[in-house]
């Protein structure tokens, strides 16, 4: 017989009740919680992204940099080197699109994109169209067979202080679970130049690789899309347990806006442009910050300050300008730019066929010398 332990408690002015304390025997077992029914439930349509691009960085000597570009004759050469990110997202049809966040992809023309499901198959993934401001994107795999899905169309109600779970990739971990509470709406986080509106907070843990993924409820039904986590406040302080997602009402939307609009895709160079950075969308500009890793392996003087050109689109304004890659934008107009950033800036209200100045060149150091280089291009924006 299974024993009983009978414990008597004292309730009241002396009065004793027995309670029954049961054996571990009757507990609820694992497989019945919530929590493991509604990742049971989702995690079929929960995909792992790999992103990946060829990235070509120039190895010449300073000196044949400027014979190059001015007179074409010093020789080539360049490493190669691959570049990979990961990210998470999940199927919203049968059909086989997949939603996640765009800067998992961004860049996309560029990126080979491949999706790997929950039951370990590895899917070639097309970029169908995206959107900066939103942080989302749509891409679509191709299965013979219907897909398991999450759907749109029945969102959680979102409500302070619900179970809140997270399912993606972190940190390159396939499909792990993070659990927490819905602990705010209607939030706003400023990333770079872009400010993110109407997000839902959680303390469930976002960590490099869930961007894209599902935040779901207990029933499995979607929350939002899980997209940032804040490490330090504006002011530097340290945080813990505050992350962002994008709630499924806006996703629902966008992804309703994307399906209505199937010309805006990627692999056209004109949509391309209107998703890209200003500099890639006007110029045909690729642009990396100089650090001083880069200055010292390039030869470049720091001081002057620049941007490094990286890569030069075929056919683009700066192509035919005869712009080459390594050489360094120091001026856009009259105004001087030492970060990308400040050159995506002031690029941003350019519109088609504004000409844009650039001041393009090299300075370089040699034998304790220091040369510069320099050729202002004019450029009309596509």
């Amino acid at each position: 017989m299974r024993r009983i332990l009978t414990i008597f408690l004292c309730l009241g002015a002396g009065l004793l009740a027995p309670v029954t304390a049961f054996s571990a025997d009757t507990a609820q077992h694992p497989a019945s919680e919530p929590t493991v029914k509604a990742v049971a439930k989702v995690l079929p349509a929960v995909v792992n992204i790999n992103t990946e691009r060829i990235v070509r960085r120039a190895i010449r000597d300073p000196y044949e940099d400027f014979f190059n570009y001015f007179f074409g004759t010093a020789p080539r050469r360049e490493l190669r080197h691959k570049v990979q990110s990961l990210g998470s997202g999940f199927i919203i049809d049968p059909e086989g699109y997949i939603v996640t966040n765009e800067h998992v992809v961004e860049r996309a023309e560029d990126l080979k994109i491949s999706v790997t499901t929950s039951d370990g198959k590895t899917y070639e993934a097309r970029y169908i169209t995206g959107d900066r401001e939103s942080d989302l994107a749509l891409l679509k795999i191709e299965s013979p067979r219907p897909l398991p899905y999450i759907s749109l169309n029945d969102p959680s109600p979102n409500l302070l202080g619900q179970t809140a779970l997270v399912v993606g990739n972190p940190l390159g971990y396939g499909h792990s679970v993070a659990r927490g509470i819905l602990s705010a709406t209607n939030r706003t986080l400023v990333v770079g130049e872009v400010e993110y509106k109407n997000l839902v907070q959680t303390d469930a843990a976002i960590n490099p690789g869930n961007s894209g993924g599902p935040m779901i409820d207990l029933s499995g039904k979607l929350i939002g899309v899980a997209s940032a986590k804040m490490a330090y406040t504006p002011q530097g302080i340290p945080t813990q347990g505050i992350g962002f997602a994008i709630p499924a009402s806006v996703v629902a939307e966008k992804v309703k806006e994307f399906k209505q609009h199937p010309a805006n895709l990627r692999n056209s160079t004109a949509t391309a442009a209107a998703f890209a950075t200003p500099s890639r969308a006007l110029l045909g500009l690729t642009l990396q910050d100089l650090t001083p890793d880069l200055c010292e392996a390039l030869g470049i003087d720091p001081d002057y300050g620049g941007v490094l050109i990286s890569d030069v689109e075929p056919g683009s304004p700066a192509a035919r300008a005869g712009i080459r890659r390594g050489s360094v934008i120091y001026r856009v107009g009259r105004f001087p730019v030492a970060q990308t950033r400040e050159v995506e800036n002031l690029l941003q209200k350019a519109r088609r066929g504004t000409e844009i100045d650039l001041s393009i060149g090299v300075t370089f150091r040699r034998a304790g010398r220091t040369f510069q280089q320099v050729k202002t291009v004019s450029l009309v924006a596509r």
